[in-house]
Order: C-alpha cells, then sequence, then structure tokens
C-alpha cells in the first residue's frame, strides 16, 4: 500500500510538473556509492526533431542500489521544460498505447530531466529485463522525444 500511494503522488508531481517552464522536484537525487557499473545500455534515437543523443544505462552501485545514468553527452530539446523520463516494454505505437497515468503495465515512471549532461536516476530495484527501453517523453505535446534499447 505504501508503494502505490508513493507512486501515486511521484506520478502527481510529475502531471504537474511535465514540460513546463516550472521547477521540477527530483524523485531521488542521490548518486551512485562507488563504481556504477552498467548491465546494459543503449544509444538514444531521436524522435519528433528534438536532437535527442547520448546514452543510456542501467547498472549498480558499489551497494547492489540500481540506477538508470544518463552519459555527459545526453542531450534534447528541453525548449518545453521537462522531459519525462520511463522505463517501457517497446518503443512501438507510443502515442497510441502511452497512458501512463491509467495504469499502463508496460511503463515505469524514473522521472524528469530538465537539462544535458550527466543524469542518474535511482531506481527502487532493478528492472526485470522485459522493459528494455528507456523513453524520453512530453506529456504537453503527447509526443516521445526520443528512446534507447538496452542490451
Amino acid at each position: 500500500m505504501k508503494k502505490l500511494i508513493t507512486l501515486a503522488f511521484t506520478a502527481a508531481i510529475f502531471l504537474l510538473a511535465a514540460c513546463d517552464d516550472e521547477e521540477v522536484q527530483t524523485i531521488d537525487s542521490s548518486m551512485p556509492n562507488g563504481n556504477f557499473m552498467a548491465d546494459v545500455s543503449g544509444t538514444f534515437v531521436e524522435q519528433n526533431g528534438t536532437g535527442s543523443m547520448g546514452t543510456a544505462e542501467i547498472g549498480m552501485d558499489d551497494d547492489g542500489t540500481s540506477f538508470l545514468r544518463f552519459s555527459d553527452n545526453f542531450n534534447s530539446n528541453f525548449g518545453t521544460g521537462t522531459i519525462t523520463v520511463y522505463l517501457s516494454k517497446t518503443n512501438e505505437d507510443l502515442t497510441e498505447v502511452f497512458d501512463p497515468m491509467n495504469g499502463n503495465p508496460d511503463l515505469i515512471l524514473v522521472g524528469g530531466v530538465t537539462s544535458a549532461g550527466e543524469k542518474f536516476f535511482k531506481l527502487d530495484a532493478a528492472p526485470s529485463a522485459e522493459f528494455d527501453h528507456v523513453i524520453l517523453w512530453c506529456a504537453s505535446a503527447n509526443i516521445p522525444f526520443g528512446y534507447a534499447m538496452l542490451n
């Protein structure tokens, strides 16, 4: 029940803040402890003329905590404000099936990003292998800004 309340609260924060000019509250700004070792990685594919680029990696730190990392050359179009980051089971037909606020089981909300460069997102646990895409999504425009297939 506590996880459900936390997830609902987090989703509400990003619904209110996604793709606007207001400051976004970070879900968890902690950095990996010690070394970060990537298990899977993928290169962002730009979508809808947003210039998204860089690498996404999922791995663990020395304490066994899972993180999603964006490379130091990560970039996208931040003119709309916050880009919401999701783990997904697919990148197919996102505008048709992308409905995170109605309990889409094919998505995991990770957090928001408002600037280029290296980013770490602490994950509650290592996601199952079926979540093999990182999606950059702009809710206000209802379009994907890019995706990275992880392998």
